[in-house]
């Protein structure tokens, strides 16, 4: 154990016993532990017979996102017939960036992966 002062401006100085190795090495991963990760995927998942309103709905908890600096990832779905519908999932989803504007960018474009269709999105830096 090691007698370390803690603060010496303030009046009396404040001393404690610790274990000064500790000390350091809780301080170093403190240092190193990411204040907030800044680039965190999040994802909303659609159906190609979601309802506009409720389209709208699941568009503004995406903004919320971007505005915090979250990534988000559009996921559409398909089940069964579905997948003769692609082009539905495809406006349903050039909707969702026009809608977005010049706050976003495009980081990976709409492309099949099995069953569903995703598409990237990032906020623009200010």
């Amino acid at each position: 154990m090691d007698l370390v002062e803690v603060s010496p401006n303030d009046s009396p100085p404040v001393c404690r016993i610790m274990d000064y190795g500790k000390f350091k090495y809780i301080q170093r991963k403190r240092k190193k532990k990411p204040h907030g990760r800044e680039h965190v995927l999040k994802e909303v998942r659609l159906r190609p017979k979601t309802d506009d309103h409720d389209r709208l709905i699941k568009m503004n908890r995406a903004k919320s996102f971007l505005d915090s600096g979250h990534k988000v990832q559009f996921t559409m779905l398909f089940r069964g017939r579905e997948h003769a519908h692609r082009d539905r999932a495809i406006v349903a989803f050039n909707e969702i960036i026009d809608s977005f504007g010049d706050t976003v960018r495009i980081e990976r474009a709409a492309r099949m992966d099995g069953r569903r269709l995703t598409m990237i999105l990032a906020p623009l830096k200010h």
